[in-house]
């Protein structure tokens, strides 16, 4: 069975756990052990939801380079303890009252709104999987304990960043408004309600929200939900399989000949001379990515490599998905990051 990215259109009430284990009791008839999810959404949220089957689980470390699209609903006059419709109500205002009372109008919203745009910091919400001291804060919430002070104090702000945001429709008359973002990862978007209620001065709550799209991974693309996968073959989802390489749209493009080929898949390095380069690694994306996260700089994957230096690899006669590889301007070569072929 070929490894692969099934794309799921997760449902409500569903975790993502729940989904890679739907798909790893289905696949693994087939002996397939390795399945894991590109990007976590809250069982309340609906959505694109990547499944990496097999080899392609060791493509999901570089998906942090990814944007991320939702589309979401909020209400406003609410305010949970969530900061989504699901939670406690904490404080609830009569929008009839705030409407006639204020000067609160769809172009306000709007303009509010458009404030998120660019780098911003997020406190984490209390339910949330941030860990602090070995815990993650959704657990101290669901056991009503209370958080201690030396622990709120470890909680610090998120710098994320908001690549674009805009209105779909503000109800002015019910105070609800639909909007999409296209964000980093790492960003709450409960938490964008909730903040802009409290620029409002009437509170804010999420209603809904749908994944649209993960990097160039799109809900077009998501054609069977967790609930359909029960009932499907290993076979039936090896059809709707994206290829491994699919997701890496950021990275350069590289392609050697066979011999060279065989030789990258032991793991060996290849002078830079004996390649094709077909494309550069997109260096404004890489940058945004940084100053997304804060630093400003290229961002390195786990073994230290700058992402401006690695490359998807192709064998030139066959077009064949060799795995990725950096380059090593010193000794002017290309050496393996991740191979994903046998050693031949």
């Amino acid at each position: 069975m070929r490894d692969g990215i099934l794309v799921l259109n997760k449902p409500q009430n569903w975790t993502s756990s729940d989904c890679v284990a739907i798909c790893r009791r289905v696949l693994g008839v087939k002996g397939i052990k390795k399945v894991g999810h590109g990007g976590t959404l809250d069982p309340m949220a609906t959505g694109v939801l990547p499944i990496f089957v097999g080899q392609a689980t060791r493509i999901m470390e570089y998906m942090d380079l990814d944007y991320k699209t939702y589309i979401c609903k909020a209400r406003l006059g609410i305010i949970t303890d969530t900061l989504d419709i699901w939670g406690e109500v904490v404080e609830e205002k009569d929008w009839s009252q705030i409407k006639e009372k204020s000067d609160i109008s769809a172009e306000i919203i709007s303009d509010a709104l458009m404030k998120f745009k660019g780098p911003i910091s997020q406190m984490p919400p209390k339910y949330s999987a941030v860990r602090i001291e070995g815990r993650r804060l959704y657990e101290y919430a669901h056991k009503n304990q209370e958080i201690s002070q030396e622990i709120r104090d470890k909680i610090k702000p998120r710098k994320v960043y908001i690549k674009h945001i805009s209105v779909i429709n503000i109800d002015i008359e019910s105070g609800e408004l639909e909007f999409e973002v296209c964000c980093s990862k790492g960003t709450y978007i409960r938490t964008i309600c909730s903040d802009l209620g409290e620029r409002l001065g009437c509170g804010c709550t999420m209603t809904a929200l749908e994944r649209t799209a993960t990097g160039n991974i799109t809900i077009e693309q998501a054609q069977v939900t967790a609930e359909q996968v029960k009932s499907m073959t290993a076979e039936e989802l090896e059809k709707l399989f994206l290829k491994p390489d699919y997701p890496l749209i950021h990275f350069g493009e590289v392609t050697m000949p066979s011999d060279r080929a065989d030789y990258f898949s032991r793991g060996n390095s290849i002078w830079w001379s004996q390649l094709k380069v077909i494309s550069k690694p997109d260096l404004e994306v890489l940058l945004e990515t940084g100053r997304a996260a804060g630093t400003g700089k290229i961002p390195e994957n786990a073994r230290g490599r700058r992402y401006d230096c690695i490359y998807r690899v192709y064998q030139e006669e066959t077009g064949e998905f060799l795995g990725t590889g950096y380059y090593d301007k010193e000794e002017n070569k290309l050496k393996a990051d991740k191979v994903f072929v046998e050693k031949r």
